[in-house]
């Protein structure tokens, strides 16, 4: 399974119904493995690197951050619900949970457009060369 975040360009590997590797390299989004537990699938993730964070206020952890999701449709299937259990015994004192809602969208996935001299969707009045200089 993968998922595609519109915003930020990355691409996130869920195998299913697999084992967690032997020996993961720790890496910005780990390694997920997941189930279906009735309507729910379950994910878990290991591996994550010690670059990223845990949340907006840009809490740390270790290598041993161990993170379970359990993603299910609620309101009639017009919302996705994940709640999260984070696990991380060298920076945190016990297991805490979290969720996320999302809701379903009414338009097709699009680009996001975030770049260097973007003129087209923004007028920044930045003095473009007519010629090269090399």
């Amino acid at each position: 399974m993968v998922i595609l975040e519109e915003s930020g360009h990355q691409a996130r590997y869920i195998y299913l119904n697999v084992p967690h590797s032997e020996n993961i390299k720790p890496s910005w989004l780990g390694e997920s493995v997941g189930r279906y537990e009735g309507d729910t699938l379950v994910v878990d993730t290991i591996g994550l690197n010690i670059k990223s964070v845990v949340d907006s206020f840009r809490t740390p952890h270790t290598e041993k951050l161990h993170v379970v999701e359990r993603w299910h449709l609620i309101d009639g299937g017009n919302m996705l619900e994940v709640n999260i259990t984070v696990d991380d015994p060298d920076t945190f004192y016990r297991p805490w949970r979290t969720f996320q809602r999302y809701q379903r969208g009414q338009r097709p996935m699009a680009e996001f457009i975030c770049a260097e001299n973007n003129q087209i969707l923004f007028d920044y009045h930045m003095p473009v060369s007519d010629k090269p200089d090399f």
